[in-house]
C-alpha cells in the first residue's frame, strides 16, 4: 500500500518525536530502532525508508528537541515570562528532575554526546549555541551588552550542572538531590541584576 507524502511526513515526525523522548530518557545507546519505531506506532521495517541510520535519526531528534525547547523559551510557553528567577525555579524543579524524557535536551544528553558521531555532536553544539543566544535575548539581565553571552553561559552551565547532579543523586540520596536543586536556585538568583 502506497503511503501519501503527508502520511510519510507524519510518520517521520512521529519517529523523531518518539526518538527524542526515548534518547533523553535513556540515552542514545540505551534504546534501539525497533523500540523507537514501536513507540512511534510504526513497524521496524519502515525505519530505513525515513533514515539512513540510527545516528541520522539521533542527529535530527537532537535538533528537534533543541528547536522545541528554544521555541518554548522564545514564545514564553515555559511559563516564566521575562522573569529569570521564575525560569530558574522551573528549570530546577522536582518535575524537571524526574521527567528526563520531556525535559531540556542540554542536561539529558550532555554526557552522551561526546561518545556519539560527528553529526550528533554538531546538532548538539548548534542547539547549545542557539539556546545561549535565546536565553541572553529573553532575559536582558544575562547580557551586559548586545552580543554578550558570558552570563548566559554561566547560568545555563549552573542550571545543567545542578540538574545533572540532582538527577544523579535522586535515587540514592533524595535529601542531597533536593539540596542541590535549592542551592543552585538560590545562588543563581543572587547574581547581580537577576
Amino acid at each position: 500500500m502506497k503511503v501519501t507524502r503527508e502520511q510519510a511526513a507524519a510518520n517521520r515526525a512521529a519517529i523523531v518525536k518518539a526518538a527524542g523522548r526515548l534518547f533523553r530518557e535513556r540515552g542514545f545507546d540505551g534504546v534501539g530502532v525497533a523500540e523507537i519505531m514501536k513507540a512511534a506506532g510504526l513497524t521496524h521495517g519502515g525505519f530505513y525508508g525515513h533514515f539512513a541510520s540510527k545516528d541520522a535519526l539521533a542527529a535530527e531528534a537532537c535538533g528537534k528537541a533543541f528547536g522545541d525547547t528554544i521555541e518554548r523559551l522564545e514564545t514564553g510557553r515555559d511559563q516564566a515570562g521575562r522573569d529569570l528567577g521564575r525560569y530558574v525555579e522551573n528549570y530546577l524543579s522536582e518535575a524537571h528532575r524526574t521527567r528526563r524524557d520531556i525535559g531540556c535536551p542540554i542536561a539529558a544528553l550532555a554526557t552522551e554526546v561526546p561518545r556519539q558521531d560527528a553529526g550528533i555532536q554538531a546538532s548538539y553544539a548548534e542547539g547549545i549555541d542557539r539556546f545561549i543566544d535565546t536565553l541572553a535575548a529573553r532575559f536582558p539581565a544575562l547580557a551586559a551588552s548586545e552580543g554578550d553571552r558570558g552570563r548566559a553561559i554561566l547560568v545555563i552551565s549552573a542550571l545543567v550542572g545542578g540538574l545533572a547532579l540532582a538527577r544523579a543523586t535522586e535515587a540514592s540520596d533524595r535529601a542531597l538531590s533536593d539540596e542541590i536543586l535549592a542551592a543552585v536556585r538560590d545562588e543563581i538568583t543572587k547574581l547581580p541584576a537577576t
